[in-house]
């Protein structure tokens, strides 16, 4: 089937779809979903006329010109047909790459995890650094950034910090954020200016909702203990903390930010109910990876995705070998262009496996 034919057969499968729409009473449960469909379909339909469009005024121009006499006219149509033969294969990359399987989980909010890595207090002040320029991406972005739990070092550092992110494409521009991040830089306790080097590890998991992930209550251990901070110190007097261990799968997640016992476990079970979902993710990616004998984007959290060098104020991403010399611009929260480029990368993989 020649790519023509395929988008003739979208087209056609739109109309069809306009149609029935128009007694929502025959469709009865199907309506929402036939909906849903046709409103999926609508911006890719609209570039395809586009696209029918510039080739029949191409084909008209290429027409009328060899019998054009007239200097000026033929020069004005000789333009026109220049700027139509370079729209083409623009409107033809946007049909492909707004054809490509969607990732299911692009349009959810987000859970992100910050664990400091190996690298002692240092690590653990980069995890802080990290957490505060997701927060501060998040602000640029006006997306809602709420924290879920932070396990400070009493130094000024993270040993661990999380948090809730939701607005529009959350998930679809942090995914590429999972993965090792090692930095290189002088500690402030450091005499000899020596450059260290530590990591923190990142992790965007997909916010999981209610129909996502069914979780059984027989399958849930519930422990309720004391909060305590920095040094096992006393937080409150009530038993608030609460340990959620998924029995079947043994996934353990603790929360004891909030004093109420119950603002504890409803973020517990959002984290858990991520991670949960995140693992379903990753297992019906393998699988589809194992069937065409090749994994793209595997997701392995051991690999070291990015380097912070801040003696050179570089930044560099080891998956695309993009560099950037601007690492404060970076923390304080300009990520966009490393996004960017990471999703181009993405689309690029999948549009040269894609059979369009």
């Amino acid at each position: 089937m020649s790519f023509t034919q395929k988008l003739d057969g979208i087209v056609s499968k739109f109309h069809e779809l306009e149609k029935k729409l128009l007694d929502p009473a025959a469709l009865g449960q199907n309506f929402a979903r036939i909906s849903k469909e046709h409103s999926d379909m609508a911006p890719v339909v609209a570039l395809i006329e586009e696209y029918k469009k510039t080739h029949k005024e191409l084909a008209d121009i290429d027409e009328i010109l060899p019998a054009t006499s007239d200097k000026d006219m033929r020069e004005m149509m000789e333009n026109e047909r220049f700027d139509l033969s370079k729209k083409i294969p623009d409107l033809e990359q946007q049909i492909k790459l707004s054809l490509l399987p969607r990732d299911e989980a692009d349009e959810k909010n987000a859970i992100l995890e910050v664990r400091a890595g190996t690298g002692g207090e240092e690590a653990a002040l980069f995890a802080y650094k990290l957490f505060a320029m997701y927060q501060k991406y998040a602000e640029k972005r006006r997306w809602k950034f709420e924290i879920l739990s932070i396990s400070d070092t009493g130094l000024g550092g993270y040993k661990d910090a999380s948090a809730s992110i939701s607005g529009r494409g959350v998930f679809a521009r942090l995914k590429f954020e999972s993965g090792v991040h090692r930095v290189q830089r002088v500690p402030e306790t450091e005499n000899q200016g020596r450059v260290h080097t530590s990591a923190a590890t990142v992790a965007v998991l997909p916010e999981a909702e209610d129909i996502d992930i069914k979780i059984d209550e027989k399958d849930l251990r519930i422990d309720v203990f004391r909060s305590s901070g920095p040094g096992g110190q006393s937080v409150n007097t009530t038993d608030s903390a609460v340990r959620i261990t998924h029995l079947p799968t043994g996934v353990v997640v603790s929360m004891q930010d909030e004093k109420s016992q119950i603002k504890n476990r409803e973020k517990a079970m959002k984290v858990l109910r991520s991670r949960l979902y995140e693992a379903k993710r990753e297992k019906a990616e393998k699988e589809r990876a194992a069937a065409r004998k090749e994994q793209v984007g595997s997701g392995d959290r051991s690999e070291r995705i990015r380097t912070y060098n801040f003696p050179q104020s570089r930044i560099t991403d080891h998956r695309i070998n993009l560099t950037f010399y601007r690492i404060d611009d970076v923390m304080n929260g300009e990520l966009d262009e490393f996004i960017d480029a990471l999703i181009a990368d993405d689309q690029a993989k999948k549009l040269s496996r894609s059979e369009l």
